[in-house]
């Protein structure tokens, strides 16, 4: 994956790292009701950017899952799929 690939997950939902599960919560709410498909039918950007904003929520609101976003960035996927070092 290049660097260039990185999505920053903080930045599509519009938080800081330091937000707390509420404030995830909330402000991915307001994102994908503003991008859902329903509301904007036909747009492929639209609905693009409610894929990111899903996929960006999926990430921090799991604990583990943002614990390892944070720790190894856009390797937290790779980091956790290896075994014990």
């Amino acid at each position: 994956m290049a660097a260039t690939d990185f999505k920053d997950y903080y930045a599509t939902l519009g938080v800081g790292k330091s937000a707390t599960a509420d404030e995830i919560k909330q402000s991915y709410r307001k994102q994908a009701r503003k991008y859902h498909p329903d509301v904007n039918p036909g747009d492929k950007s639209a609905e693009a950017k409610f894929k990111e904003v899903g996929e960006a929520y999926e990430v921090l609101s799991d604990p583990d899952k943002r614990r390892k976003y944070d720790q190894f960035g856009q390797y937290w996927k790779q980091a956790g799929a290896s075994g014990s070092p």
